[in-house]
């Protein structure tokens, strides 16, 4: 995720959400949803909320001894004949891959499915050195066609229907598609499998780094993880420094809690275990270990236990505001309750400041997170951090905004005051009143009015209860005098 200026505007990204787009979004989440809760279900709710506990405490202990697992971590990599680089931000990051590629002379590239080389802009980066990029993952093969960013983190396409993707498949690779996902799918593998073989890199992220020994992990559904990691002569996996964990019985825990909540199976259909260079594989194997603003999130106590998570999409997928307006509507790469933590973390509340308040607090995503990411009391944190400031930021709420909230509260702290407010309110509201509601209210209070009306001022309880007509006492026998 480059450094931007440009705010992200939630607000206005929702009221621009295409209805299609909801809608698609809505029956894979709902399917998503209905899988997970089969395969839990098989395996037991205590059971399930002890490996959550297990995978909470297992992250958390390697997030809070990065320094010791990532030396372990080098050290294991470069002796079984890897190259390890450190990133600081995005762009060394792609400093260091288009230099790579440079020194091979590689003319194309295959690539497995990775958030983190969205956050970095990859692609474009190997583009300008005049490097063809190919996204392997059918999802990410088929937002990339399209032009798009995916829009949910495990799957891609979401957004998309399989009439949609049938029609884009015909416009740019210029076949006779038909809407049938087994053909769609058979299509995109004829197209890949050229690529797989012409390749002179491979790139992938990574799902977990085992510090024991120096492993990288890659679970995927679909087998081009192997192909892309396999075939080319180069493999670079980019990983953010949060992914370390301490050794294979934590990776043991890890799996199960991923692909029941990825994809409500028991274990993903490919899991990848890769140590340094290999005999039958690429003849050199580098790991690029991407920074990017994570050093400073770990330094935030409060919002640290957002590197937990491990990139499994159900906190999206059960999230009722993700679920109305799409991935999109985050305008970045990390959508729903997980980009509503990260985003700001890593782009800071001056950019993306709004994307805390894209949340109803209902608490489902935590119920759900498989590492017992504790989200809403994060999201509550950067709103706290995006009106008041902190160590970290200073605050970037509108001053009239903070005004008006300091008035709200003297107000509201005073009952002559919050008397008078009453009375002012049910007199100046008659313009502007249609029967029991408020259609329109003058900026800024047209915030709430441009989504909903504002219920009338009816009078206040104290009024009603001082007015009220005396009701008649029971008596001891229960009946009225």
């Amino acid at each position: 995720m480059m450094e931007t200026s440009a705010r992200i505007d939630f607000r206005e990204n929702s009221r621009n959400a295409s209805p299609a787009v909801v809608k698609a979004t809505q029956n894979s989440t709902r399917t998503a949803l209905r899988k997970r809760a089969e395969v839990v279900g098989e395996f037991g709710e205590t059971r399930w909320q002890e490996l959550r506990r297990a995978g909470h405490e297992i992250r958390l202990h390697a997030l809070t001894h990065l320094d010791r697992y990532l030396i372990m971590l080098e050290e294991k990599v470069s002796a079984a004949g890897g190259h390890v680089h450190w990133a600081r931000d995005a762009e060394e990051a792609g400093k260091i891959v288009c230099g790579i590629a440079s020194a091979h002379d590689v003319r194309s590239v295959v690539k497995v499915k990775s958030m983190v080389s969205e956050e970095i802009d990859l692609n474009p980066a190997l583009e300008a050195q005049g490097i063809r990029a190919f996204e392997t993952d059918l999802g990410e093969f088929i937002v990339q066609l399209a032009g798009q960013r995916p829009s949910h983190i495990t799957a891609p396409a979401l957004h998309m229907t399989k009439e949609e993707i049938a029609d884009l498949f015909c416009k740019k690779l210029g076949i006779d598609a038909s809407p049938v996902p087994e053909e769609l799918t058979e299509l995109a593998r004829e197209r890949l499998r050229r690529e797989f073989l012409n390749a002179g890199m491979g790139i992938s992220g990574g799902n977990f780094l085992i510090a024991e020994t120096g492993t990288l992990l890659i679970v995927t559904n679909e087998g081009n993880g192997r192909m892309s990691t396999t075939l080319p002569p180069v493999h670079v996996a980019v990983v953010g420094i949060e992914k370390v964990i301490p050794d294979w019985e934590s990776a043991a825990v890890l799996l199960k809690l991923l692909a029941r909540s990825v994809s409500g199976s028991k274990i993903t259909a490919y899991n990848t275990f890769i140590t340094g260079v290999r005999e039958g594989g690429p003849k050199e194997f580098h790991l690029v270990l991407l920074d990017n603003g994570r050093s400073r999130i770990l330094a935030d106590v409060l919002a640290r236990e957002a590197l937990l998570c491990i990139r499994c999409g159900a906190c999206m997928n059960t999230c009722p505001v993700y679920n109305q307006v799409g991935g999109y509507a985050y305008g970045a790469v990390y959508q729903g309750p997980i980009g509503s933590m990260l985003t700001p973390l890593l782009l800071g509340t001056k950019v993306a400041g709004g994307l805390p308040f894209a949340s109803t607090l209902c608490g489902a995503c935590a119920d759900l997170c498989p590492v017992m990411i504790p989200i809403p009391e994060i999201l509550l944190h950067l709103r706290k951090r995006y009106v008041e400031g902190d160590e970290f930021e200073s605050p970037s709420v509108p001053g009239f905004l903070k005004a008006m909230a300091k008035a709200g509260r003297i107000v509201l702290g005073s009952p002559a005051l919050y008397r008078l407010g009453a009375r002012l309110g049910r007199t100046l509201q008659a313009p502007l009143r249609r029967g029991d509601w408020l259609p329109t209210l003058p900026p800024p209070l047209n915030r709430w009015t441009s989504a909903r009306p504002f219920p009338a001022f009816q009078g206040n309880f104290r009024n009603w209860w001082k007015n009220r007509k005396a009701a008649p006492r029971p008596t001891e026998g229960g009946a009225h005098e």
